[in-house]
């Protein structure tokens, strides 16, 4: 098994082409988060960053029925997504190489968390997501799979998607949620709260000003790799301001700002204990001129070009 420090830093990018909102039928033009890979592949992505491109694993996200078992909507889909990222990662990981996936829509990570465990052992997670995704099939609202990715890793999702990816993939200590600002209405919903399910307290945007960025960045990723040995981190965009950041789907204002974000962000992919990177969130269709691939292409260059 590989150590932290032996981890080479060449970076791979992988395209997972995805959307769970509204989810198409088979044949739909693709749509919303599914063109984020192309929209930032075509603003230069991995030359910003110094990475080679795989190219888009052939997955999608298909279907209105909510499963009657799991409660998730498109779930054979969903299955079909998980497997075929976690196969990725895993084949990236085990061969030294640091995967960075560009979503699409957060259905992605439990997969990617499984294939960075199955190829380096325990593994822990930093999300930066303005919501704290602990739904499962019942109390999400919607049903869509992004509402659900941090119930999925810490085993309290649905048992069939849990089972899929042996959940629980993070234990105490390591997982740091930094950025959610929904707890309201996550408790309206009768979502369970991180405090209820053996989790650390999240860290909102205020808790992170409070803290510092970079030293709530530095500290995050010290305690994951203390813990864990190494982690993963995702990024979902509507971590920040509506305002900072236009292109994305749950637009919600008290986000972070663009250099907020690049100051917690930079010790944590600075890192050695940096196992893989996931992107989601981002809709070219709510960016016409470009300028929010601009600014989120303009950031992940400079803190891993």
């Amino acid at each position: 098994m590989r150590t932290p420090g032996s981890l080479r830093r060449h970076i791979t990018l992988v395209g997972v082409p995805i959307d769970c909102v509204g989810a198409p039928q088979p044949g739909d033009p693709p749509f919303g988060t599914e063109l984020s890979p192309a929209a930032l592949r075509e603003a230069r992505l991995a030359r910003a960053v110094g990475a080679d491109d795989a190219g888009d694993l052939p997955v999608r996200l298909v279907g209105q029925a909510r499963d009657a078992a799991t409660g998730v909507v498109g779930w054979p889909s969903v299955r079909s997504v998980t497997s075929a990222v976690r196969s990725s990662v895993h084949d990236l990981a085990a061969s030294g190489e640091l995967p960075f996936l560009v979503g699409g829509c957060c259905t992605l990570l439990p997969g990617a968390l499984a294939g960075a465990r199955d190829a380096l052992g325990p593994t822990g997670l930093a999300y930066l997501d303005g919501h704290l995704d602990l739904y499962d099939g019942q109390t999400s609202p919607t049903g869509e799979p992004a509402d659900m990715p941090i119930s999925v890793v810490t085993g309290n999702g649905p048992a069939a998607w849990c089972r899929d990816v042996a959940a629980p993939l993070v234990g105490p200590g390591e997982l740091a949620l930094l950025g959610p600002r929904d707890r309201a209405e996550a408790v309206a919903f009768g979502s369970v709260m991180p405090e209820n399910a053996g989790l650390a307290a999240e860290l909102s945007p205020g808790a992170l000003r409070g803290r510092g960025l970079a030293a709530a960045g530095l500290a995050a990723a010290q305690q994951l790799t203390d813990r864990a040995g190494r982690y993963w981190v995702h990024l979902d965009v509507d971590v920040l301001d509506e305002r900072a950041f236009p292109a994305t789907d749950y637009l919600m204002p008290g986000g972070l700002a663009l250099d907020e974000l690049r100051d917690l962000m930079r010790p944590l992919l600075g890192h050695p204990g940096l196992a893989g990177i996931s992107l989601g969130c981002y809709n070219p269709d709510k960016d016409a001129g470009g300028a929010s691939a601009g600014a989120l292409v303009g950031l992940l260059g400079e803190l891993l070009g």
